[in-house]
């Protein structure tokens, strides 16, 4: 029993523990039925899961997953179990990690802080997410009030909501594309973030006249940008490429992972991937801020489909920039932001 009265719960995405289809079943379940994903009302959302998706999608999932499952189990949760262990190497205070979806769960990695924690004050919740967006951090910081309201109500809980531009985030995934730049490994880059739907980015607009409503909206400055998951991409993007010092012609950004028949964000990756193919693009790289550890986005959805449509469409090289992962500057970064007390909000 330590006396620490402060402590720090990372926060990621989650995976099922298996391949097998009941896993499969149970995670996409838990991840579609919640409300921040899917935003419709819940008798909608649960006819929509369980009669026009779970007949169909765990079977195609289950086989994505196969295709890049390590021998250690998932890649996310591998990666995420290494990153907290290098966190935790960094830090005086304890760290524990959970996950929004599956396994180790959010309340499992409370528990575990409160019971080895007998004078805890305060935690500090660190959603493993830098750009701000309904479906990602406002479902964590949501889901872990709850819980700490209802079992620890005496605790006090901060949390970072996004750190997109922060300077040593950018200074990390800058060295993570500069060490295949120096290398000649590509001379086109694609930022491709995770695709939301354009309803999500108007819904946490606090002001409600801006997003996807005033002209150039992502450039205009305004409140609504502290929660605008489309101004935090092109920040993220604007910064490396200056950082990176990339021209005009050698970059641009997509989103990926559409679901449903929605207005999304706009380009959509596979598209982008084929037309710069087609466009005489020869050795693109691909790399994915959105996601801090490498997962099934990253390694299958482009790792494997999107190579295959590069390369079936004229381009010679492909290359998948790895996430942050482990990276010792990552490690670094985090330490900062668990530091940076201006970054903090109750």
């Amino acid at each position: 029993m330590s006396n620490h009265k402060q402590a720090v719960l990372l926060v990621n995405l989650g995976s099922p523990d298996s391949t097998s289809l009941p896993d499969i079943r149970r995670y996409l379940g838990e991840f579609l039925m919640d409300r921040y994903v899917l935003d419709v009302p819940a008798f909608f959302r649960w006819i929509l899961v369980y009669c026009l998706i779970m007949p169909f999608r765990p079977k195609k999932t289950a086989e994505a997953y196969q295709s890049i499952w390590w021998k250690e189990g998932s890649p996310l949760m591998v990666l995420s179990k290494r990153l907290l262990k290098r966190v935790q190497d960094k830090l005086v205070m304890p760290v524990e990690l959970g996950m929004r979806y599956g396994n180790p769960s959010i309340k499992y990695a409370i528990d575990k802080l409160c019971s080895e924690n007998a004078l805890l004050e305060e935690i500090l919740l660190f959603p493993l997410y830098p750009h701000y967006a309904m479906a990602s951090t406002k479902t964590v910081i949501e889901k872990t009030k709850s819980l700490m309201a209802h079992y620890y109500p005496n605790i006090t809980l901060k949390y970072i909501e996004s750190f997109y531009d922060y300077p040593s985030y950018i200074s990390s995934l800058s060295n993570s594309i500069s060490e295949y730049q120096d290398k000649g490994d590509f001379d086109y880059v694609l930022f491709s973030y995770h695709g939301i739907p354009e309803r999500h980015v108007k819904k946490t607009d606090p002001t409600k006249l801006h997003c996807k409503v005033a002209s150039d909206c992502c450039n205009i400055s305004s409140d609504a940008h502290r929660y605008c998951y489309s101004h935090h991409v092109y920040k993220t993007t604007e910064l490396v490429v200056e950082k990176l010092n990339l021209g005009e012609e050698s970059y641009s950004v997509s989103f990926q992972s559409r679901l449903g028949n929605d207005p999304w964000l706009s380009p959509a990756t596979d598209t982008t991937i084929q037309e710069l193919a087609k466009k005489g693009v020869k050795r693109l790289a691909v790399v994915c801020p959105a996601f801090v550890s490498d997962c099934l986005e990253t390694l299958e959805e482009m790792g494997e489909e999107g190579k295959e449509i590069f390369l079936e469409n004229g381009g010679d090289s492909f290359t998948l920039i790895p996430c942050l992962n482990e990276r010792l500057d990552w490690v670094d970064s985090m330490v900062d932001l668990i530091g940076d007390e201006s970054k903090h909000l109750v």
